[in-house]
């Protein structure tokens, strides 16, 4: 019989493209995220991925079970957080700030879910640059941040709050699914040779780093909106990095192709900030809950 868990590690094989990516997300081992994958293929008796290629491709009959299994898992979420939501009687309002690039997975269906059983609770959400929502959480403006390490990012720290990480981020370099010009691997130097698209201000650690790497590039456009960034990229005007939960879906249908960037690697915590005392802790540890929860199955 299947189990949620081997489903859960197939939806994350599928969707990272490696063992070795999923296992990082699900804080598991590599060969224990293999051993899942092979009891989950004797249980059915067919192969679902085909092994030996550096990314991971699906068989058919794979492509059949990463529709439905994703289909179970959120409807296993939606139980759990419909049941959950019932009791918590939550009211008041919530304010809550983020960065565009993230803010669309943030406020994902668990969220409506929440606010369905809890007609008197609201929550607003404002975007801006992670100093100015800093700027805004110490004013007492906002009850929440969504952002990348403020400490590493911003130079700052927030006193009198709590911090958990809410999910991993990692950043992608994509060019245009349709144009063949652009290499599907290379060193991270010889980006300076392909027109750049820079996604401004919105990961100062990223930025820097990137800086120190390579030195500045000279973009071609930039944006601090993911959106506009996205169709820029794909019309094929230049390559850059976006942030990858954005552009998973863009990647999968082939409009968007991530290239492979040989020595260069970057992933970054986005954690969860509230205030450790006063009224709304409980009510942010609840939405916590559910926000983290949405995204691990995601």
């Amino acid at each position: 019989m299947l189990n949620l868990s081997q489903l859960q590690t197939f939806v994350t094989v599928a969707s990272e493209g490696s063992m070795t990516a999923a296992a990082d997300k699900l804080f598991l081992t590599q060969p224990a995220v293999s051993q899942q994958m092979k009891n989950l293929e004797d249980e059915l008796g067919v192969e679902l991925i085909v092994r030996g290629a550096k990314q991971i491709k699906m068989t058919a009959q794979g492509e059949v079970l990463y529709e439905h299994a994703k289909k179970i898992l959120s409807l296993v979420q939606q139980a759990e957080v419909s049941i959950k939501s019932v009791g918590a009687q939550l009211h008041g309002e919530l304010r809550i700030g983020t960065l565009n690039s993230i803010g669309l997975h943030l406020m994902s269906p668990v969220v409506s879910r929440l606010l369905k059983y809890n007609p008197d609770f609201k929550i607003k959400v404002d975007y801006a640059t992670g100093e100015a929502l800093i700027q805004s959480y110490k004013k007492g403006e906002l009850d929440i941040l969504v952002l990348p390490d403020v400490e590493k990012n911003f130079k700052t720290t927030l006193p009198d709050s709590k911090a958990q990480i809410l999910f991993q981020e990692e950043m992608w370099l994509v060019g245009s699914g349709k144009d063949e010009f652009y290499p599907p691997r290379l060193e991270l130097n010889e980006i300076k040779k392909i027109p750049y698209v820079h996604f401004a201000n919105e990961f100062p650690e990223f930025d820097q780093i990137l800086k120190d790497r390579v030195g500045a590039l000279q973009s071609v456009f930039e944006s601090a909106n993911v959106g506009t960034l996205k169709r820029v990229i794909e019309t094929g005007l230049g390559i850059g990095f976006l942030p990858s939960h954005s552009i998973r879906k863009q990647v999968r249908g082939g409009r968007l192709n991530h290239i492979r960037v040989l020595d260069f690697d970057y992933k970054m915590n986005f954690v969860y900030y509230y205030k450790s005392t006063g009224p709304s802790v409980e009510t942010a540890q609840i939405l916590f809950q559910a926000i983290s929860g949405d995204q691990e199955k995601g």
